[in-house]
């Protein structure tokens, strides 16, 4: 087994490998076309990472967080259309999404009235944004289930092949 970093300030790829409790020779290995001088180029921050060992690491790490830090993070595209999304407890991401819900079933008469004619008036726009928002959070709320159930399956708690049956129509 190789030494162990007492590197303080470690990026998320190596958080990520350390947590896997996997040598960069090991990593390596499971990723089989990323060397160990490229994970520690990529640790060191010598070298930026590429979306495919991005998408090497999450799965040879069972870490399914690691796309979207990715894409929040180091693609300029994600920067801006991608939220950073945080691995929740099931209860709580439930809980987040009801009363997101509930409290988009208060605005819904007013959507309604507000889009009816197709264009947004001045007097409008503040009670849209509201909504919008509120959209917005049900939208990331739904991406964080999906990370969610990804992190299962890659734990090995859920098979895939379960996920993939249940979804179809």
């Amino acid at each position: 087994m190789g030494k162990r970093s007492v590197k303080e300030n470690k990026n998320i790829w190596q958080q990520a490998r350390e947590a896997a409790e996997l040598t960069r020779e090991e990593a390596s290995e499971a990723m089989e076309f990323v060397s160990a001088d490229r994970i520690e180029k990529i640790e060191n921050e010598r070298s930026p990472i590429h979306p495919e060992e991005t998408l090497a690491m999450a799965k040879s790490y069972r870490n399914a967080a690691l796309p979207n830090y990715y894409c929040s993070h180091e693609c300029p595209i994600g920067q801006r259309y991608v939220p950073e999304l945080a691995i929740k407890d099931l209860t709580q991401l439930t809980l987040e999404a009801l009363n997101t819900l509930n409290s988009l079933e208060k605005d819904k008469e007013r959507f309604i009235e507000i889009s009816a004619d197709s264009k947004l008036s001045p007097e409008e726009l503040p009670d849209f944004l509201t909504i919008q928002k509120k959209l917005s959070e049900i939208s990331r709320t739904a991406d964080a289930l999906r990370l969610w159930l990804e992190q299962q399956i890659a734990e090995g708690i859920i098979d895939p092949g379960d996920v993939e049956s249940a979804s179809e129509p």
